[in-house]
């Protein structure tokens, strides 16, 4: 891989398209003061991502675009884009020949990124060139007064710039994302185990609530067996009951019927024979009061009937009839509610109302008596005034007895089927609470125990059956409803907290394998850190000892005193959090690295005491150094050269030349000696319009050209 193009679009002085080509292993960029030449540095540190604007010599975004001036208005824009030859695929994450990574800002400070004309974000350019080992202030870019910034860098930060140089920032990423992910793993197992928690409370009272229905449906199963054994038992009485007494009717209605054509043959006969004397008037008058007696006596006896049929259905408890949805007393009419009260208030109007009812039956029974008794004596008042009516008449008497006789037998028939009416009566009320209770057994127990009726032989339903049902009804009834909603939501809850369960589980697997990764990665870094630090050193002592003409110089790994707030954190870790990727879990590392040289024929053992010139010579020997164990594929150094003699020119394009071989080189320079390596030069001029322009150099006239 290898960089092949640089295009610069209203950056900075760059007002118009500026086009770069990379195609030589060394590439010279020359021109005056002033000129421009360090923006092209610059435009490549920004379009990699550098986010300082204090190393891009800014304050804000705008200060990057083209402001404008007499003859060239300013740009609404600053756009670079750097491409990269990919037919390699070093960028093994894009499946393309070429890698063009393009970056973009408005007067409004909004950076826009894209990888081959697709959007992505910052994070993902910076992964991407972790991939190869570049980025935006990594070591591969050294502006002029930052050559030695590695020397002047604190041990902790340091560290990082070396571990940029070793390509172990991808690492790095790698760790932070991963700590960044435990850390919102924990979050979400916090925030689920609190929802479980919440919801702990309202699950066991639905739990308690869900065994309270499973009660009522045990109760309903109960009642469920009461009913088919009183509604077979009841279907069986009332059938059988209604075609007895329809049998009788028939019967009885039969027989008085013959009875009744024979007396009132009989009685035309007397009829013909009777006279006008006082005792046929006499006992006509008592014929006329035995018939009002009989049928006060009959009146009776219907009554009495009536208060039997209500005694009769008073025995199976039910006392309870709905009208319209309401519940009401049958026999005092009073309204029932669902609470005991209301049933003990209904029950004890109910020991009242049959309490008077049996002393009216009393009384009835009694009356019924008398009037019997009275009707006897009437009758045989009757008879004694026909036999003193006609003495004479044997077979007047005859008939008069005959129809005496069947006017007893009439009056019994009629008594009968009274008492066939009075059990029609009785049987009508209990067939309508039966059907009532079938309507409320299909409420409260479902339809099928109504539908499927069984027929049982016991003509009477056991009294202790009915009082069992009554008091399952209540106590169902006090529940109310079906529970449905309470089932539903108790399913939803459950199903909920199980949910949360086996998220927690996700949660703490993955919070492991993170925790493994982290560990993984911690022990590859330090391993590849060590392992690089020692080649390092070996360069860095060569390299040193090829400026200097001797000497020694060495990167030590040292312990250093653990931070503990945000407020020690370095710019870099500030900056790690803005691109959204955390500071480090320990806010900072508990390693650093420190430089020791040692200077030929001096007694110099410290950075304070090397001169500028030194320093330069040193920062330069490192900055070498760390190139050759891990090369980038380019490298910019932006006159880093300035400070150095002419003999000291000499070694450094040494330097460079051998450096080439590895990295592709940039070189923004004024150096004679170092221009003279260089495989194609670039100048960069300002004309009147203090626009930065590219012109065509030939080597001969660069030096004069850059002066």
């Amino acid at each position: 891989m290898y960089l092949k193009e640089l295009d610069i679009t209203g950056f900075k002085s760059f007002a118009k398209k500026t086009s770069l080509s990379f195609d030589t292993p060394i590439t010279g960029i020359v021109g005056p003061n002033g000129s421009g030449k360090s923006n092209v540095a610059e435009a490549l540190r920004w379009v990699l991502g550098e986010q300082s604007m204090k190393s891009l010599r800014g304050k804000r975004g705008e200060d990057l675009i083209w402001s404008g001036s007499k003859n060239t208005p300013r740009s609404n824009r600053a756009t670079v884009t750097i491409t990269f030859d990919n037919s390699k695929r070093h960028f093994s994450s894009i499946d393309f020949d070429e890698v063009s990574i393009t970056r973009e800002v408005g007067r409004d400070g909004v950076n826009e990124y894209s990888v081959n004309g697709s959007q992505v974000r910052l994070k993902d350019v910076y992964e991407l060139l972790g991939e190869v080992s570049i980025g935006a202030s990594s070591h591969h870019i050294v502006s002029q007064g930052e050559a030695d910034r590695i020397l002047n860098a604190g041990a902790k930060e340091r560290k990082g710039m070396i571990e940029d140089a070793l390509g172990l920032k991808i690492y790095e990423y790698k760790k932070l994302e991963s700590e960044r992910k435990l850390s919102q793993t924990e979050e979400n197992i916090k925030e689920a185990e609190l929802l479980r928690r919440e919801l702990a409370p309202h699950l066991k009272f639905l739990r308690k609530q869900i065994s309270e229905i499973e009660k009522v449906d045990q109760m309903r199963q109960e009642l469920r067996t009461f009913y088919q054994t009183y509604f077979a038992s009841e279907n069986f009485y009332i059938k059988t009951t209604t075609f007895a007494l329809k049998s009788e009717k028939v019967k009885l209605e039969g027989e008085l019927r013959t009875i009744n054509d024979k007396k009132r043959l009989l009685e035309a006969t007397m009829g013909s024979e009777a006279g006008s004397d006082s005792t046929s008037i006499e006992r006509r008058k008592k014929e006329e009061e035995l018939s009002l007696l009989r049928s006060k006596k009959d009146e009776c006896a219907r009554s009495l009937g009536r208060l039997e049929g209500m005694l009769e259905v008073s025995k199976g408890e039910n006392y309870v009839e709905e009208q319209a949805g309401v519940k009401k007393c049958r026999f005092c009419g009073q309204r029932i509610g669902a609470d005991e009260n209301a049933h003990a208030e209904a029950r004890a109007k109910e020991e009242e109302k049959l309490k008077e009812a049996r002393g009216e039956k009393e009384s009835l029974n009694t009356e019924l008596e008398r009037l019997e008794k009275e009707e006897g004596e009437m009758v045989r008042k009757i008879a004694d005034l026909s036999r003193a009516q006609d003495q004479n008449s044997k077979e007047q008497i005859e008939a008069e007895r005959a129809v005496f006789g069947l006017r007893e037998e009439s009056n019994k028939l009629e008594n009968l089927l009274t008492r066939n009416k009075i059990g029609e009566e009785s049987l009508r009320i209990r067939e309508e609470d039966y059907k009532r209770e079938m309507g409320e057994a299909a409420v409260l127990v479902g339809r099928d125990v109504v539908d499927n009726l069984e027929t049982r032989s016991p003509s009477e339903v056991d009294l202790d059956i009915r009082k069992k049902i009554e008091r399952l009804k209540i106590r169902i009834e006090d529940f109310g409803g079906t529970g449905k909603e309470i089932v539903k939501e108790h399913e939803e809850t459950e199903a909920r907290d199980a949910h949360l369960a086996r998220e927690i589980e996700d949660l703490n697997k993955s919070a492991e394998s993170l925790q493994s990764l982290m560990d993984d990665l911690t022990k590859t870094l330090d391993e590849r850190f060590k392992s690089g630090l020692h080649k390092i050193n070996g360069e860095f002592s060569r390299f040193f000892s090829l400026l200097f003409g001797g000497g020694e110089a060495e990167l030590k790994l040292t312990k250093i005193e653990k931070r503990s707030s945000f407020a020690k954190a370095s710019q870099d870790d500030f900056l790690d959090a803005d691109l959204g990727m955390g500071l480090p879990s320990e806010a900072l590392a508990e390693e650093g690295v420190e430089i020791s040289v040692n200077l030929p024929r001096k007694k110099i053992r410290g950075l304070e005491q090397l001169s500028g010139g030194e320093r330069a010579l040193a920062s330069i020997a490192l900055v070498f150094a760390m190139s050759q164990v891990n090369p980038p594929p380019f490298m910019v150094l932006d006159e880093t050269d300035a400070a150095l003699d002419e003999a000291n020119s000499r070694k450094y394009g040494d330097m460079i030349e051998a450096l080439s071989k590895k990295s592709q080189l940039i070189l923004v320079t004024h150096n004679r000696e170092t221009m003279s390596r260089a495989n194609v030069l670039y100048g960069i001029t300002m004309g009147s319009d203090s626009t930065s322009k590219l012109l065509s150099i030939k080597f001969d006239d660069a030096t004069a050209y850059a002066k």
